[in-house]
């Protein structure tokens, strides 16, 4: 079959057939549509450059759109957490499995990207990246940094292996398919790079070869083999944006190739994908540079204190939601006098208290938040 073979394995009542996916890639019929999706989505994408480019504090907003797709990844797999939890600096990770997940996504993010300029996109640097994303949270029993070594599915939650919803290859088939995986990744130059984004998502997903983690590492792998073709230079794209919106479908499409070998009707699902997050992206980095513009402006009309409002800015930039005590820590400030800058922007309407107490408040950049929250 094009999309790849039911494999029988065992015998008896512990009977069941895996499946492996043919090797990438297919022959592909490239429509009209298509086409046009290949078109838009590289438009898309070449507008986010050149935004990233000429915003001031670009690392600022990799910063924030690292996080956002952290989240809204981690969600998909059924992190339980908002935004606001993440940033929250009175939740301690520690105590909070799902803020934990969340941390460690853009951890082993900036981990992969780093590692990325010593060694291509390859089996090795997945497998170290999977370690990093595993590193003390949920799942961390299930060989971190190691492609199984026994058989995974999926189901419903405790199911087994008879109830599965879909069974990836057996160990055999993995270690192989996974080879064969890189060696795509990087030597085939057959199709737009974005079409082969597509293909290298749904073939990673369909083997599944860790115990736990694939939907997160195959997400990263989409931005990373990105910005390895020279798509994206930063990681300012939040792939599982419209993925999340559009989750039921996102499964649906990806089963479809596995059981009629439609590869078309899913590429152009993963461009249409790519087109609206870049198109999302864009749209908040213009927000969120507008709002920068707008609130130092207002600084500078206090001459007294413009100086040190422009650094407490800076600051709730990065954490959107803080106390007093991490802020005068952080800018090496006195507590009375972060009390009064916040006081100041408060009367700006630039800050808001969003605990009620007297002690140990907590005040949030409302504005600069409601544009990150937006769809997680």
């Amino acid at each position: 079959m094009r999309q790849g073979v039911w494999v029988q394995n065992l015998s008896g009542d512990m009977a069941y057939r895996s499946f492996c996916p043919s090797p990438l890639p297919p022959d592909l019929h490239l429509d009209a549509e298509l086409t046009q999706w290949i078109g838009e989505a590289r438009g898309n994408l070449s507008e986010l450059e050149a935004v990233t480019r000429l915003i001031p504090s670009t690392d600022l907003f990799i910063t924030m759109y690292v996080r956002k797709e952290a989240l809204i990844s981690s969600q998909i797999e059924g992190t339980q957490c908002t935004l606001d939890d993440v940033l929250d600096p009175s939740v301690a990770e520690h105590a909070n499995e799902d803020v934990a997940d969340v941390v460690n996504y853009v951890h082993a993010l900036q981990y992969a990207i780093q590692r990325l300029t010593e060694l291509p996109l390859c089996n090795r640097l997945l497998r170290d990246v999977h370690a990093e994303l595993m590193r003390g949270v949920r799942g961390q029993e299930k060989n971190p940094g190691e492609f199984r070594r026994s058989q995974n599915w999926i189901g419903a939650a405790n199911c087994g292996l008879k109830d599965a919803r879909y069974i990836p290859p057996n160990v055999e088939d993995m270690e192989q398919n996974m080879r064969d995986l890189e060696r795509y990744m990087n030597e085939d130059e057959s199709y737009d790079p974005l079409i082969r984004a597509s293909l290298i998502h749904y073939q990673f997903e369909t083997i599944h070869p860790f115990l736990d983690g694939n939907g997160r590492i195959g997400r990263m792998l989409v931005i990373l083999y990105l910005m390895q073709q020279n798509l994206l230079s930063k990681p300012v794209l939040y792939v599982s944006y419209y993925l999340k919106k559009n989750q039921l479908e996102y499964y649906d499409r990806m089963a479809e190739i596995r059981k009629n070998g439609n590869y078309e009707q899913w590429v152009k699902f993963f461009l249409r994908s790519i087109a609206e997050a870049a198109r999302d992206s864009v749209n908040m980095a213009y927000q969120l540079s507008s709002l920068r513009n707008q609130h130092l402006s207002m600084i500078s009309e206090d001459k007294r204190s413009s100086r040190d409002l422009a650094l407490l800015l800076e600051y709730i930039e990065q954490h959107p939601i803080m106390d007093i005590q991490h802020v005068s820590s952080a800018l090496s400030m006195t507590f009375n006098k972060v009390s009064r800058l916040i006081k100041k922007m408060i009367e700006m309407d630039i800050l808001s208290e969003t605990s009620n107490r007297q002690r140990n408040r907590v005040f949030c950049y409302h504005k600069y938040l409601d544009v990150l929250r937006k769809d997680t």
